[in-house]
Order: C-alpha cells, then sequence, then structure tokens
C-alpha cells in the first residue's frame, strides 16, 4: 500500500507585463503581479495562480505569506477540504486550492473535471475587454476588436453615455457586455442603463458600489445586470435576490475552484445567471476557471489576452474561442 508523502511548497511572485495599458474606473496598469503556489510529493507537482486584488485588501506580500504559512500543515497532510476550513475565502486560498487540484490530477493520471465529476471541457466563447478611456480611443479599440463575437466595455462614470455609444458604433456585429466597476451612482444609474439598452448591451456588471446598491432592487432594469464586487462565496449570495440577476464568479475571490463549484450549484439553486470571470493573469489562472465557465451563460477569461506574451503550454484562443488546457499547463 502506498503511504502518502508529505507535501513540500513552492511560492513565486511573477510580474508579467501587459499589452499596453488595462484601465478600470479604480486606475491603470501595465503589468500582472501574480502569486504561484506549487506542491509536490516529490514525484508529482500541481501548480496554481492567484492575483492579490488590492480592492478586497489583499496585496502581493500579505498573500504569499497567507500561503507559506500553509508548508507546515501541508506537510502534516492537509488536503482541499481542510483548506477550505483553515484559510478564509480568497487569492491565496485560490493558489493553494488550484495547486491541489493539479497535484490530485496527476497523482491519479486523470483530467480534474473527471475527478470533479464533471464532463469534459469544450471550447468556449470569451470576452475580449475594451479599457475605460475616451470615446475616440475605445472605439478604435473596439474597431479593432469588432470582428470579436462578445466585447467587455470597461465604463467609469461621466461620459458613460458617449462611450458606449462610440462603442457600438464601431463595433455593430458584436454583442456587448458593460462593466461599470462600481462607478455609477444612484442619480446617474437610470440614465446610463438607458443608454446601455439603447447601445443594445445584453449585461451591465456591477454598476453600483459593493453595499450602496439598493436602488438596483428599485428600479425597472432594461438590461441583465450582474453582481461582481458585491459577491464573493456562498455566504454572500442569498443577500443579492431581488437587486442581481447575475453572479460574477472569480475564483480569486471565491476562494479557489472548490468553493466556486459550489457557489455555481447554489446561485443556480436561487435563480442567478452565472459569469464566470478573471484578473489580468497568465493561463495559469484561466485554466482552472474553465471547467466551471462550462455551465456559464457569459464568460469572461480574456485575461492572458491582455499581457504581452502568455506562459509556455498555455491556454490556446482561436480569436473569441478558447480552449481547455492541456495536462502541461494545468489539471
Amino acid at each position: 500500500m502506498d503511504i502518502p508523502r508529505p507535501l513540500s511548497l513552492s511560492v513565486d511572485i511573477e510580474h508579467w507585463p501587459i499589452a499596453g495599458a488595462f484601465s478600470i474606473s479604480r486606475g491603470a496598469k501595465t503589468e500582472a503581479v501574480v502569486v504561484v503556489a506549487a506542491v509536490s510529493d516529490g514525484r508529482h507537482k500541481g501548480r496554481g495562480e492567484c492575483v492579490p486584488y488590492a480592492r478586497y485588501d489583499e496585496n502581493v506580500t500579505g498573500v504569499a505569506q497567507a500561503i507559506e504559512a500553509m508548508r507546515e500543515p501541508l506537510r502534516q497532510g492537509l488536503d482541499r477540504a481542510g483548506l477550505q476550513r483553515a484559510m478564509p475565502p480568497g487569492a491565496a486560498r485560490n493558489a493553494l486550492d488550484c495547486a491541489l487540484w493539479d497535484l490530485e490530477a496527476k497523482r491519479a493520471g486523470r483530467p480534474a473535471h473527471a475527478l470533479a465529476g464533471l464532463g469534459p471541457p469544450r471550447p468556449l466563447t470569451t470576452a475580449y475587454t475594451i479599457s475605460l478611456g475616451t470615446p475616440e480611443a475605445m472605439a478604435d479599440a473596439a474597431r479593432s476588436a469588432a470582428k470579436r463575437k462578445l466585447l467587455k466595455i470597461k465604463l467609469g462614470g461621466d461620459g458613460d453615455p458617449e462611450r458606449i455609444r462610440a462603442v457600438r458604433a464601431a463595433a455593430p456585429e458584436s454583442e456587448l457586455i458593460v462593466d461599470v466597476n462600481e462607478a455609477w451612482s444612484p442619480a446617474n444609474l437610470a440614465q446610463n442603463l438607458a443608454a446601455c439598452a439603447a447601445a443594445g448591451v445584453t449585461l451591465v456588471e456591477q454598476p453600483l458600489p459593493a453595499g450602496r446598491d439598493d436602488a438596483l432592487a428599485g428600479i425597472a432594469r432594461p438590461i441583465a445586470v450582474c453582481a461582481d464586487e458585491s459577491v464573493h462565496d456562498r455566504g454572500s449570495l442569498a443577500s443579492l435576490a431581488g437587486r442581481y440577476d447575475a453572479v460574477n464568479i472569480k475564483l480569486d475571490k471565491a476562494g479557489g475552484l472548490t468553493e466556486a463549484l459550489a457557489m455555481a450549484g447554489e446561485a443556480q439553486r436561487l435563480g442567478f445567471d452565472i459569469m464566470v470571470g478573471c484578473m489580468v493573469a497568465t493561463s495559469l489562472s484561466m485554466a482552472p476557471a474553465m471547467l466551471l465557465a462550462q455551465q456559464a451563460r457569459v464568460v469572461d477569461l480574456d485575461g492572458a489576452l491582455l499581457l504581452a506574451k502568455d506562459r509556455p503550454d498555455g491556454l490556446r484562443y482561436d480569436g473569441s474561442l478558447v480552449h481547455p488546457p492541456t495536462p502541461a499547463l494545468w489539471g
């Protein structure tokens, strides 16, 4: 009988340049800083990647230290189930949870989707993000991407009706979804939603600040509204009823694939549509989310496309179509 080997842990901080700049209502950045956790039993190694996010009071040093704190528990036999109890939701747990999924798949010689009781993942259409800018700059970017089926448009407050009109004119055939990143207010909510509806937008993500989004329950919503910053793990779902039509599940918020899969089931039980999103990161971050995305109405896994280069064995993108990962990358 094989005796389980103690697991070793390594943690690395990596910097990946973005092609140009990535701009949202909270600011712009020119590189993605990710934390990679690797767990090994001496024969097999699993990897997981996360993106610390300041919006949730995370930073690279703190996340790396939180992962490092699991070194001894892992050596003593901590598994995925125990990890859910040992760490709170967030980026640090995501990296370790996905690394353990990858390790389990490699140990078993079976793909991660089979271990999760899921069918083989298929290629999916992903959104492609147009960063926040002037109406003219956003129209130029949309025109360059107008052959893509689904564009995600970053908005940011004043001037948004002009931005979305300019984007629609530049990309008349693309489906448009909008991400506001909490930048609207109750005072301009109806006007901005009307402008999006007139442009044929099919979904608006997080128009109001988390915790100050009660106005969504008091108006007629002409477009589906999706929670992002207002939703984290399963515990945050029930309170969103009446305000949101969909929820954006991100592994970095949920704390890994284990919680995200459970969260998707609970969201569907409560009547929410599912969107699967990501941070700007490499394909190693996107790969586990491909399993979750199989049940989503909207897929936004373009993070690796926004980089100047991706890691070896990255996900394959054919235009708007993203293919499942190979075992050389993850799972």
